[in-house]
């Protein structure tokens, strides 16, 4: 395939987009990012959904979103509308609907947007596999045409725009039939319903694709574009990870989903989806757009250069073995303790490592970085022999070149002095030119940073002169960044990095900032989690709540984050209601999902296996089903 999917991978350029109004917003084109979220209200609670989409507006929200899941809601848009504009708010609303055309057609006549999901607009969606005939294929196709077409009508008539939201969760079982749950299958799903649009002149779309798994996420946002391309038409994008979660792994994940696309030029408006009040995602979404305005970039010419990875899926880049870096081991951590005037064994707890001075002995957090870069500090303890040391080159020659698990790290001038056989760390930037006699070391691991913005651009580079000179030695990407704002340094790395690991790239990652050393370690394993390439935690896949949640979900969510958040590598799906709860499961390990007022429905997988649990007793059955299925560890 064409690898086409921006307009330069290695400088970066928005993807121009054809401009789409709603209301008095103009999305798409040259305008910036747009900024949105979702009520969590019940939409005929008139007055708290009014009182709620003011707090998102005031917080910045430029398109405030509300669930219509029947007539009733949809028809009660109209007065929320109202009384909005009464209060001098004139924020365009949109319409969140799944299963019910009827409350879509009510809406496009009320207010500014749409949004439907192919997966069950007018498609079934019951986990059936079924073998579709290409008749009984097209004559399914002919089915939603007719089903979709009044609403296309209707939103032309009324100068009402929409989106098309595909989600991974959610795809029908006739798209499943034949694409299966990949990428491919988003993006044709979105496809068919495009087309329909265009068969009757309207074209005030906005199309997304959105999943949990980023890695998904990306890749069928980049098949998008590279159909729309292939098309001649783009329509504006809405970016967005479903079900991102809460706090810190929300933020992080968002920024590695979201970001790796703006990284390409590649979005016109986002949402990030978090397991908290909607006001609080505005600001976490402002900031992650802000990062890319007023870049300091270094230009790259590299008109023949091409991408040494095949950006529509994931294959990690190959590299040889040293030790526990390369080859097909996960992803390293490595911590920064140069800056210390001098270490003890409480500097270490950090990133991972707590000394116990009664027992004499180190004890490993989940969390625990694999190396620790000491500069050229001295270092008058025994660390644990599973935690490597790094220390500056003429630092090791004077004081660690005998002492085990210790290592140099060095710069290109000093690299003659270093013997071909003695492993070590080369620190290179992402723009320098490769050192001619870089083969010859078989033991080096690079250590690649740059100072630059556009680091996804320049590391890209790096990583096709590589390819190119057909070098496999293993790469570690440092990401510095002073940035002092907690929550913006946490978004600005994640999207540096994040974009580098979706396509298969690091063999290591190595943070450094002016942050606690706790943030900057659980920002690096929360990148490298989020990213899918290295699990060492509970991952809850946790939905942002809306007017269709039948619980509390952050509180729920912290309930069962209590419980089990001693369980690495399973992941847990926390659903408010039946739309995308099913679909998701698939991709999580158990699943907890509102089915009714008081009443949930746990899965494994994307089975249910428990019906209409009452919901005060419902997370002890979902932890007797773990037990059950072998997956339950007490706590250490």
């Amino acid at each position: 395939m064409n690898p086409t999917y921006c307009i330069d991978p290695f400088n970066r350029k928005r993807l121009p987009t054809m401009e789409v109004r709603i209301g008095q917003l103009t999305l798409g084109g040259d305008n910036p990012i747009r900024l949105q979220s979702m009520t969590t209200t019940d939409t005929m609670d008139t007055d708290g959904s009014v009182a709620q989409s003011i707090r998102m507006i005031d917080a910045g929200c430029e398109l405030v979103r509300l669930t219509a899941p029947s007539k009733n809601e949809a028809e009660n848009l109209g007065l929320i509308h109202q009384k909005l504009a009464e209060l001098g708010y004139h924020v365009p609303l949109v319409a969140d609907i799944h299963f019910t055309p009827n409350a879509a057609e009510i809406a496009a006549k009320l207010i500014e947007k749409v949004r439907v999901n192919p997966g069950n607009y007018a498609d079934k969606k019951k986990f059936e596999e079924i073998d579709y005939t290409d008749e009984s294929y097209q004559a399914e196709l002919i089915r939603i045409e007719t089903k979709f077409t009044p609403l296309v009508n209707l939103c032309k008539e009324y100068g009402t725009a929409m989106r098309i939201g595909t989600n991974h969760g959610s795809l029908s079982d006739r798209i499943l039939s034949r694409y299966g749950d990949t990428p491919e299958g988003m993006v044709e799903s979105a496809m068919e319903f495009i087309q329909i649009c265009e068969k009757n002149d309207y074209h005030e779309l906005v199309i997304s694709m959105k999943a949990s798994n980023t890695l998904v996420m990306v890749q069928a946002y980049r098949l998008l574009v590279h159909r729309m391309l292939q098309n001649g038409r783009c329509y504006p994008l809405h970016l967005g990870v479903t079900e991102a979660g809460d706090g810190e792994d929300g933020r992080i994940k968002s920024a590695v989903g979201i970001g790796a696309l703006l990284e390409d030029g590649i979005g016109d408006t986002i949402r990030v989806s978090l397991t908290e009040e909607p006001e609080f995602e505005i600001p976490v979404a402002r900031k992650l757009a802000e990062k890319y305005t007023n870049q300091s970039v270094y230009p790259l010419s590299v008109a023949a250069s091409k991408l040494a990875h095949n950006p529509f899926e994931y294959t990690r880049r190959n590299s040889h073995e040293i030790h526990n870096i390369g080859g097909k081991h996960v992803p390293v951590v490595i911590a920064d303790m140069s800056t210390k005037t001098e270490l003890i064994p409480a500097n270490f707890y950090g990133f991972g490592y707590n000394y116990s001075v009664s027992l004499d002995k180190w004890n490993l957090q989940d969390l625990a970085a694999d190396y620790v870069y000491i500069g050229s500090n001295s270092l008058n303890f025994e660390v644990p022999g599973t935690l490597g040391v790094i220390c500056d080159f003429n630092s090791w020659k004077e004081h660690f070149s005998e002492r085990i698990g210790c290592y140099p790290q060095l710069t290109v001038d000093q690299l003659p002095e270093l013997s071909k056989d003695q492993r070590a760390f080369l620190t290179l930037t992402a723009e320098e030119e490769l050192p001619a006699t870089l083969a010859e070391y078989a033991k080096l691991t690079l250590v690649v940073s740059t100072k630059y913005d556009n680091k996804t651009q320049l590391f890209r580079h790096f990583f096709s002169q590589l390819a190119d000179a057909k070098i496999d030695i293993p790469v570690i990407i440092k990401i510095d960044s002073q940035e002092s704002d907690v929550e913006k340094f946490q978004l600005t790395v994640s999207s540096d990095a994040g974009s580098l690991f979706i396509d298969g790239y690091g063999d290591g990652i190595w943070i450094s900032g002016d942050q606690p050393n706790t943030l900057i370690n659980s920002t690096a394993f929360g990148i490298l989690q989020a990213t899918r390439t290295r699990i060492s935690k509970t991952e809850y896949i946790s939905c942002p709540s809306c007017g269709r949640t039948l619980f509390d979900l952050q509180e729920t969510t912290a309930k069962i984050r209590e419980r089990t958040s001693h369980l690495k590598g399973i992941k847990i799906g926390i659903m408010g209601c039946i739309v995308n709860g099913p679909g998701e499961m698939a991709d999580a390990d158990y699943g907890y999902v509102g089915t009714g007022p008081g009443k949930i429905n746990l899965y494994k997988e994307k089975t249910v296996v428990r019906k209409n649990v009452a919901a005060e007793e419902a997370v002890d059955s979902l932890i007797d089903l773990i037990k059950e299925h072998g997956d339950w560890v007490e706590r250490s």
